[in-house]
């Protein structure tokens, strides 16, 4: 469970960093945030991995930048379900959703694979 509200945070931290360095992203509260990052995480891993399959071979064809397009798509689903988070169009949902992409990134870097923090204790007999 602290895993799922850590992932969350981190989400959300880089929703709030796209709303601050993009002038096409506006997000409008701190529910709003929360809301975005929690759907955001569950368009990612619901909808996103059906939309890659269907999408795979101009994933191909493309030699993976259709990725850019499908990550957009995603922020993009998230900003049209939510009333107050506003994208004003593609560029803006693909920069924010690197924004996004990168944050995350280098905040795995520092969790574990479960999604918690992992701390080593070496021992010294």
């Amino acid at each position: 469970m602290a895993g799922i509200i850590l992932r969350t945070l981190i989400a959300m931290l880089g929703l709030y960093l796209a709303s601050a360095l993009l002038d096409g992203v506006q997000i409008t509260g701190t529910g709003t945030f929360i809301l975005a990052a929690a759907l955001l995480g569950l368009v990612n891993g619901f909808v996103r991995p059906v939309a890659f399959i269907l999408t795979l071979p101009l994933t191909i064809i493309t030699l993976g930048l259709f990725m850019f397009v499908l990550n957009a798509a995603m922020f993009g689903l998230v900003a049209a379900i939510l009333d107050d988070f506003v994208v004003a169009g593609f560029w803006s949902a693909v920069f924010g959703a690197i924004i996004v992409s990168i944050t995350s990134t280098i905040a795995s870097w520092y969790i574990g694979p479960k999604g918690r923090y992992e701390v080593f204790v070496i021992r010294r007999d």
